[in-house]
């Protein structure tokens, strides 16, 4: 085993690497009486081939359905007995399966723990009910017309690139997986080299590392999965007919740097001047002086080799060119205008603010250690992190803007009840 290496002194992370390969990280807070701890996979929908699109998402929900020794039932009863919140979630690049607890049920949480991460039986009768439930899901997503503008517009930005198939899969991939097929996924994607355990609260590393040996011993080792080829973006403007809709779902976006971009704190800040909060332009602009929208904001969603900037809003048919048009004129002014007086101070102060705030828990600790670790291969101190935001200068964002903001790349995605509503690429001049 590695021996364990203090990564930096502001924050408290160690990591260690067990002979097979699994690398375990832990962050101690001494203020907090919790556990959070993830089993964190570095492949998520995206390193799927396409008639198993879905099968990471299914596999996440069927590990919950029972191991070679516990019901489905009994995990639920033994996770509630200690006051545990047990979750899973599935994502574009990767999948997690976490816990928390109060420190002193640490041993109990890992036995659940690994036992759904190693032992899981893919009964063929809790396959079919399962089925029927991500079907559901689908429809639920489906019915969702905030969900689902967003999905068309990523099926349409990432178009025939796996980056942009659902992560749910589709009604016919689901229908199709059958247990040798789940089984042999989970064998080639549960293995050390392609897994991150992370967990932070009041723990003290070298115990815990010999718990997470203990228990994830028997892991094979294996090795990460490779990233599919970047994708091209396809810059479409699609229009989707949706009559039972009142309002139309506007999704607009351009490609943005991927997650480890150097440029990264730029991004961010000219994301929150563009759209992240209240104080935002386009928030003040659209929704605050003109009343168009009740929803607006914008949103990145930055991946290991790229990533998008988008912005949403909801409003009526007879007014989402004028929304539009109010996003292009903000893109315009970004590009060629000074910000206002105090406009980069707020959004440093607000962005800062908000990644101090997400790391007060031990949940959003575990998943930032394992983030970037995947990411990054090393651990950011929050000094160093506030510092970044703070070097970044007006002439930079403007900068950014230009480089985002270029017509040719704007991408659309409308839905609902369009009443004969015609988008051409002469309007999304910026």
């Amino acid at each position: 085993m590695n021996a364990p290496l203090k990564m930096n002194t502001e924050r408290d992370i160690r990591r260690s690497v067990l002979p097979s390969g699994l690398i375990v990280l832990t962050e101690r807070m001494e203020h907090v009486r919790s556990v959070a701890m993830g089993v964190w996979m570095r492949a998520g929908s995206r390193h799927e081939v396409a008639e198993l699109n879905g099968i990471s998402h299914f596999v996440e929900h069927m590990v919950f359905k029972g191991t070679r020794s516990r019901s489905a039932q009994r995990i639920a009863r033994e996770v509630d007995a200690i006051g545990g919140n047990l979750d899973a979630f599935t994502g574009k690049e990767t999948v997690c399966f976490n816990i928390k607890v109060l420190d002193e049920h640490v041993s109990t949480a890992l036995d659940v723990l690994s036992d759904l991460v190693l032992n899981p039986v893919f009964a063929a009768e809790e396959i079919a009910r399962e089925r029927g439930v991500i079907l559901e899901e689908i429809k639920m997503d489906e019915d969702n017309p905030d969900t689902l503008v967003h999905e068309i517009f990523t099926q349409s930005f990432w178009r025939g690139h796996p980056l942009g198939k659902p992560i749910l899969g589709t009604r016919e991939t689901v229908r199709s997986f059958e247990q040798n097929t789940l089984v042999r996924f989970f064998e080639q994607r549960f293995q050390a080299g392609n897994m991150v355990f992370s967990a932070a609260g009041n723990i003290e590393h070298d115990s815990f590392v010999e718990l997470v040996t203990r228990y994830f011993g028997s892991l094979a080792p294996g090795s990460a999965l490779s990233d599919s080829a970047a994708p091209t973006v396809t810059p479409r403007i699609n229009l989707r007919n949706k009559k039972s809709l009142e309002q139309v779902q506007l999704c607009l976006g351009v490609p943005a740097p991927p997650i480890a971009d150097e440029s990264r704190y730029t991004t961010l800040l000219l994301n929150t001047i563009l759209g992240g909060g209240m104080s935002s332009r386009l928030f003040q602009t659209v929704r605050e002086e003109r009343g168009l929208v009740y929803s607006i904001y914008s949103d990145l969603a930055p991946y290991r080799d790229t990533g998008s900037l988008c912005v949403y809003a909801g409003t009526s048919s007879d007014r989402a060119l004028q929304v539009i048009d109010l996003v292009m004129e903000e893109f315009r002014r970004l590009k060629s205008e000074p910000l206002q007086p105090g406009e980069l101070r707020r959004a440093q102060d607000q962005l800062k603010g908000n990644l101090l705030l997400s790391l007060e828990s031990s949940m959003s600790r575990m998943s930032n250690l394992a983030r970037q670790q995947m990411y990054f291969e090393r651990f950011f101190g929050l000094d160093e992190i506030l510092d970044r935001v703070e070097a970044v200068t007006e002439e930079e964002v403007m900068a950014m803007a230009s480089s985002l903001f270029q017509p040719e790349r704007v991408a659309v995605t409308l839905l609902g009840r369009l009443d004969g509503l015609h988008l051409n690429r002469n309007q999304l001049v910026c």
